[in-house]
């Protein structure tokens, strides 16, 4: 395994977008941040570690660390890789990108073999950001978030066209999604009241037994599972404010005790909220 000196990774910032050089380090220890980070393989061998998951990327390969997502570099040969990060902001000014966060958090590699079309898009597109964020473009920033938004475009169809919705009838997704699309909206919204499945069923004009059977049948979860989902993500946001108490986190993002807090952010992220702060970059 080639050996790199000290941990650095060098960015010619322009605001919420970043882009490495291809001097990034041989590894890098477990952390998360609010920012997504998108990698792309320059050379056979690379392996990262997303949450609990290894990865060994082929060349032409994508990795996708999201926002939140525990991720680090196992071991990377020199030049091997390049990568991307932006702010969370970009996905969460766009309800229908936060809408499918649940699927595309469960998205984290593209193999190259498998997708060529797609990971050769993401690929031009990081270095066409890597040109653009070098320029003297006086709109280099928004040309940035351009690629960046035609890349989630991408990968979101991806996702769309990879999920089982467990149906016979190909057809019946479309209407029942634009429910789910709807009260995923009215959740994210308001995760930090005390909502129940019936105020997301008479806003969205649908039975509580009916939208109960859509969550499952769409999101693969039940509705109070997706709520915890939203509120854990909420309450790691806060957790990046260390002058915040984990409890004032727990309860700003809408969990009415701390015990089903703490349980909650266990189950989703395998860490305590205390362990998992601490991981923060």
């Amino acid at each position: 395994m080639e050996s790199f000196g000290k941990e650095f990774i060098k960015f010619d910032t322009v605001s919420s977008v970043n882009v490495t050089d291809v001097t990034a380090p041989g590894t890098y220890h477990a952390h998360w941040h609010n920012a997504a980070e998108f990698t792309v393989a320059l050379k056979d061998g690379c392996v990262y570690k997303i949450n609990d998951e290894v990865f060994e990327l082929e060349k032409g390969d994508v990795l996708l660390a999201w926002p939140q997502q525990i991720h680090e570099t196992v071991s990377m040969l020199k030049n091997g890789a390049m990568f991307i990060q932006f702010s969370a902001v970009i996905i969460e000014n766009n309800l229908d990108l936060v809408s499918l966060s649940r699927f595309l958090h469960n998205c984290k590699h593209i193999s190259a073999k498998d997708y060529p079309e797609l990971t050769s898009y993401i690929s031009d597109s990081i270095f066409e950001i890597k040109k653009i964020h070098s320029s003297s473009d006086s709109l280099a920033e928004t040309r940035c978030k351009l690629c960046i938004y035609n890349i989630l475009i991408k990968i979101s169809e991806h996702v769309l066209a990879n999920i089982n919705y467990n149906l016979n009838d190909e057809s019946a997704p479309d209407a029942g999604w634009n429910y789910i699309q709807a009260a995923c909206t009215y959740i994210i919204e308001n995760s930090a009241d005390d909502i129940s499945q019936k105020d997301v069923a008479d806003h969205v004009g649908l039975s509580t037994f009916y939208l109960s059977k859509l969550f499952k049948r769409y999101m693969n979860m039940s509705f109070p599972a997706y709520l915890s989902n939203i509120r854990v993500q909420a309450a790691a946001k806060l957790l990046m404010d260390k002058s915040i108490s984990i409890t004032d986190c727990a309860f700003l993002a809408g969990f009415q005790s701390t015990t089903a807090f703490n349980k909650a952010f266990h189950e989703i992220t395998g860490y305590s909220p205390r362990d998992y702060r601490k991981l923060y970059r």
